[in-house]
């Protein structure tokens, strides 16, 4: 046992946007544990509109890392004052070197357990955890070795939704399916969704887009089917849309991810990611794969196998749930 426990806590996870939503659930482990504790989270500007007004941070340090802007960067980490704890949950060079600019008592993965074993030099505090294990358990491991509290499947399970949401009494006639189908990279996207809205015409059904390509494809995948296009929303506004969904079926992203996070149920689909690390599956929260779970850090981006998957087999587990 620690003779003290941190109080200010610095939490260091960058990017991107499925990353962040996968490290959230930890806010509310910290505050169960250490109610009094002061969290600021240092978080790239291009990510940081999911944190905006998060009630369990209390300082959001935003860093222009995409737009190269060193000089105010180094301003931001030199005046965030000191921390008892600073916590690595990144892995990366970049962010090891955030982190150790930030305060000596930090925290992080060791170089067997990170994607870039060299950030593993960077910290006080180690923490050894296999690099494949579920990226929930691993966040959460970190935190709680790092602050030194335990947890349990249970818990997780039984979790708050980790971002401020409101749940509308709306009484629709349909439940609610919302379909997510894009993605960082062409790997990682389904190309049969419009299978997949045909086969649940008893459904409402809305597709998210973010861009002008998005949606461009977006229209495409709608034609000549019941499903909607959502207007371009912003990240704040598209959690809380899919907070109030029955259901959210998509490729594994970080818009995808957000289901879980609000607790709502989900279908994501992988080909070449390892599902069983990238989700944290529930009895509402499925995946359907390929059947690979290749290692994380050697991902083959010329795989599409992701097109292998049914349709009928997407739709018959969201009849599944949505049926209850």
């Amino acid at each position: 046992m620690r003779e003290q426990k941190p109080k200010k806590i610095a939490i260091v996870k960058l990017s991107a946007l499925g990353d962040i939503v996968h490290c959230v659930i930890i806010l509310q482990f910290i505050k169960k544990h250490l109610p009094n504790s002061e969290i600021s989270w240092i978080v790239d500007k291009r990510f940081s509109q999911i944190l905006q007004n998060h009630p369990l941070i209390d300082r959001l340090l935003v860093l222009p890392l995409k737009d190269g802007k060193l000089k105010e960067c180094a301003k931001v980490l030199r005046n965030a004052g000191d921390f008892d704890a600073v916590i690595d949950f990144q892995g990366l060079l970049k962010s090891a070197i955030i982190t150790k600019m930030l305060g000596k008592n930090s925290y992080g993965f060791n170089m067997q357990s990170t994607k870039e074993a060299v950030a593993g030099l960077f910290y006080r505090h180690k923490l050894n955890i296999g690099y494949n294990e579920n990226i929930i358990i691993r966040n959460l491991s970190l935190a709680a070795f790092a602050l030194d509290f335990s947890f349990t499947q249970d818990e997780i399970l039984a979790k708050s939704p980790c971002f401020n949401v409101e749940i509308l009494d709306e009484k629709r006639p349909q439940k609610r399916i919302i379909i997510a189908p894009f993605a960082s990279e062409d790997s990682k996207c389904y190309d049969k969704f419009k299978d997949v809205i045909n086969m649940l015409k008893e459904y409402e059904i809305f597709i998210t887009q973010g861009s002008q390509k998005e949606l461009k494809n977006a229209n495409e995948l709608a034609l000549n089917t019941h499903a909607k296009v959502l207007e371009k929303l912003n990240l704040n506004e598209l959690t809380q849309k899919i907070a109030n969904a029955d259901l959210l079926i998509g490729n594994d992203s970080g818009i995808t991810h957000i289901a879980w996070a609000v607790n709502v149920a989900s279908i994501t689909l992988f080909g070449n990611r390892p599902s069983r690390r990238n989700t944290y599956i529930t009895e509402r929260n499925l995946v359907v794969d390929t059947g690979k779970q290749p290692d994380a850090r050697s991902i083959n981006k010329n795989d599409f196998c992701i097109r292998e998957i049914l349709p009928e087999t997407i739709a018959n587990f969201a009849k599944r749930l949505l049926r209850g």
